[in-house]
């Protein structure tokens, strides 16, 4: 009798509270999109200033004179450079690059001159290279440090080419050791924006010409650099 009043009382209990139980969903598991893949082939371009960097020294012979001089020489470009490499994964990637010049070059020499009947003066001149002309090419290996999931910090080891010339035809063609560092930051996930630094040529380049009761000697120690900014897309 009395769990029989007990049941009663429960039923009475659920029917005041207001009718059925509401029936409980199953749970239902979402799974996330699977992550961007490391790994795969990309291309890029870049806008490029290159510049040939040299400390020389010089003597020569002309009108009766000995002379000797010292000082610095630059030239300049504006270049193109594309792009193309595979990454391994996010550490690790292989590519190559290759240069190209957009016109004539700009030319600087600044220094001092010493005349054996005369003394010394210095001098500082300016102007554009005729028919200048820069390229370059490398491979390279690139380990990649991941800082965020965007931006990510990198290197360029490899060997390669550069060649410089004018009017008067290449002046230096200098196959290298090419070193470099950069960073990159991910717009989306195929697309990345990048800036870099990387060296292509150092080395020692001697001159001489002679004419009639005259003639020029100079050498260069010099180093060939890039600085490049540009986009990356990863298929």
């Amino acid at each position: 009798f009395t769990l029989s009043l007990a049941a009663v009382l429960a039923m009475g209990t659920f029917a005041v509270a207001g009718g059925d139980i509401a029936p409980v969903e199953p749970m239902v598991e979402v799974e996330a999109p699977a992550p961007a893949s490391d790994s795969g082939f990309y291309i890029g371009g870049a806008y490029s200033y290159a510049k040939y960097s040299a400390d020389f020294v010089g003597d020569g012979y002309d009108d009766g004179y000995y002379w000797d001089e010292s000082g610095e020489y630059d030239e300049d470009y504006n270049a193109l450079m594309i792009q193309a490499g595979y990454q391994i994964n996010k550490y690790f990637a292989i590519e190559g690059r290759f240069w190209t010049s957009i016109g004539d070059g700009d030319r600087s020499v600044k220094g001092s001159r010493y005349y054996d009947y005369d003394g010394s003066y210095t001098f500082n001149e300016s102007g554009s290279v005729e028919d200048g002309d820069f390229t370059a090419y490398g491979i390279y290996v690139k380990p990649m440090y991941p800082v965020t999931d965007a931006l990510t910090l990198y290197g360029l080891l490899g060997y390669g080419n550069v060649t410089i010339g004018d009017v008067d035809g290449d002046w230096l063609d200098d196959n290298d050791f090419h070193w470099g560092a950069g960073a990159s930051y991910a717009l989306t996930e195929n697309l990345s924006v990048f800036a870099d630094y990387v060296h292509l040529a150092s080395g020692t380049q001697e001159f001489y010409e002679e004419g009639d009761g005259w003639y020029e000697h100079y050498v260069n120690d010099y180093d060939v650099y890039t600085v490049n900014v540009g986009l990356t897309y990863k298929f």
